[in-house]
């Protein structure tokens, strides 16, 4: 059996997973996000590795033949820590908005602007969040914290150094936004173009397909585990998910459907657009003639969260207030741009807002719900057209929890979508991977039967074929109302 963990943003999850794919215990523990003004948010490097050592003892404790430890985890933000892997200052959140200022700058003047520039060298775009604007707000407002630093990393290489005492990092963790995801090499013309080449330095190169670590005594003794035990890093949470949900052939897309909307298509072609809106992200896979098409999008159950909590009820809710309000939600429609960072897929805005329309004295609770699903549902759409899927469609994550909600997506995407039963399809995803690196595949059709599919309803697909196409037409309009600001 593979431990496999998954490090979110705020919950930290281990399951023990076996080879037919089933997860026969987990154990979760929360983690601590700071949001701080500005748009600031940060969290506490040794809260974050105190979880990984909670829920992979709660786990090992049930079991005696574990063959190794798969980490997948949160991507993106900014992890600095010293030569020792120890935190050069608390690690930068890829929800943070301290970046969207510089994104700003760098989306202007067209084709010759940094966010295109960096686009055609690398097909990834630029968002508060990543990697390109922290490193450069650093440089500006905290340059002895780069000087301080040996690696400028994810979640995941973080906590990996931790446990083995090796400086890497996963290739897919790598590609946005300054990796060739077809030579695994860092773009120096991306670098430049940000203006921050001399911190190629910091970067560590990604380490190789299918390479294998081992707890050092440290790692061992933290995870109460033998020192040795094999462990694995990545890919990260998007890609692994995409995986553990069943995705096998190029054309093949996931919806993850959590605090915000991963939209994936695997493809064996990483083909930039040079034309083509600066936005999403090439990742490279485990597997080196594949790569992941991703549009994450920063809308998903957060927007519902949000809304919940102004109603006075429980996200769970959710599901009722869908049934009490038709397709189309009584008139009323929803951009579900609500996070204070902006969009990020399958466009760049960091001045991107949230909007409701067709409000009336008769519009109640269910309808600005069901509005609001809707308008994720077409954010999906959206991504996944814009990532090219063609293949089967799998979903996961907390929103489709909702029978309701799913059915939704279905209808708006007009495919059968497939929803693994098991949970903690992340860590799954990474323990594919695992067993991939030990030279021992397991089977992934025999992983891919137990999925429960959501057929779309034909006369709701026509139906939401037409609210598609209003739903770009608004999307035009507060886009250039955005570009005022």
């Amino acid at each position: 059996m593979i431990i496999g963990v998954d490090i979110g943003t705020s919950l930290t999850k281990a399951s023990l997973i076996t080879r037919s794919g089933d997860s026969l215990l987990t154990a979760t523990k929360e983690s601590v996000v700071n949001q701080m003004p500005g748009g600031m948010v940060e969290q506490d490097f040794d809260d974050v590795l105190a979880t990984v050592r909670y829920v992979v003892r709660e786990v090992a404790a049930s079991a005696d033949d574990i063959e190794g430890i798969a980490i997948t985890g949160q991507g993106d933000g900014l992890w600095l820590r010293d030569a020792d892997g120890r935190p050069v200052r608390n690690p930068i959140s890829w929800m943070d908005g301290r970046g969207s200022r510089i994104v700003s700058d760098w989306s202007r003047g067209g084709r010759d602007s940094v966010a295109h520039r960096v686009y055609r060298s690398t097909g990834s775009g630029i968002f508060p969040g990543c990697a390109a604007p922290l490193l450069k707000w650093m440089a500006d407002h905290e340059p002895e914290n780069l000087d301080r630093a040996a690696v400028a990393g994810y979640c995941v290489d973080a906590v990996v150094g931790a446990l083995t005492g090796e400086i890497t990092v996963d290739a897919s963790d790598a590609s946005l936004p300054f990796l060739n995801v077809r030579t695994r090499e860092y773009s120096l013309d991306a670098l430049e173009a940000c203006g921050i080449g001399d911190y190629r330095r910091l970067l560590a190169d990604p380490a190789p397909p299918g390479h294998v670590f081992r707890l050092s005594r440290s790692g061992a003794d933290q995870l109460g585990l033998p020192i040795g035990t094999p462990l694995t890093a990545g890919p990260f949470d998007l890609p692994a998910c995409a995986f553990g949900s069943g995705v096998t052939e190029p054309g093949d897309g996931t919806l993850v459907v959590g605090t915000t909307l991963g939209c994936e298509v695997l493809s064996d072609d990483p083909v930039i657009d040079p034309d083509g809106e600066p936005a999403g992200m090439w990742l490279a896979t485990p597997h080196p003639d594949e790569y992941m098409r991703v549009m994450p999008a920063m809308v998903g159950t957060a927007s519902i969260d949000w809304l919940m909590n102004l109603f006075g009820r429980r996200a769970w809710h959710v599901g009722e207030l869908l049934d009490q309000s038709p397709p189309g939600a009584n008139g009323v429609n929803a951009l579900s741009f609500l996070s204070p960072s902006g969009e990020r897929a399958p466009f760049v805005d960091p001045n991107a807002r949230g909007q409701l329309s067709g409000l009336s004295l008769d519009t109640n609770p269910a309808d600005i719900a069901r509005a609001l699903c809707e308008g994720i549902a077409f954010a999906a759409r959206h991504c996944l057209e814009a990532g090219g899927l063609d293949g089967e469609l799998s979903a996961c994550g907390g929103g489709m929890k909702s029978a309701e909600w799913a059915q939704i997506f279905a209808d708006v995407v007009g495919r059968e979508i497939h929803l693994p039963i098991e949970t903690g399809v992340g860590a799954r995803g990474a323990a594919m991977a695992a067993w991939d690196a030990l030279g021992d595949p397991v089977d992934r059709a025999e992983w891919k039967q137990r999925r429960r599919v959501f057929t779309p309803d034909p006369q709701r697909v026509e139906f939401y074929d037409r609210g598609y196409t209003g739903y770009r037409e608004q999307l035009d309009s507060a886009r250039a109302l955005w570009s005022g600001r």
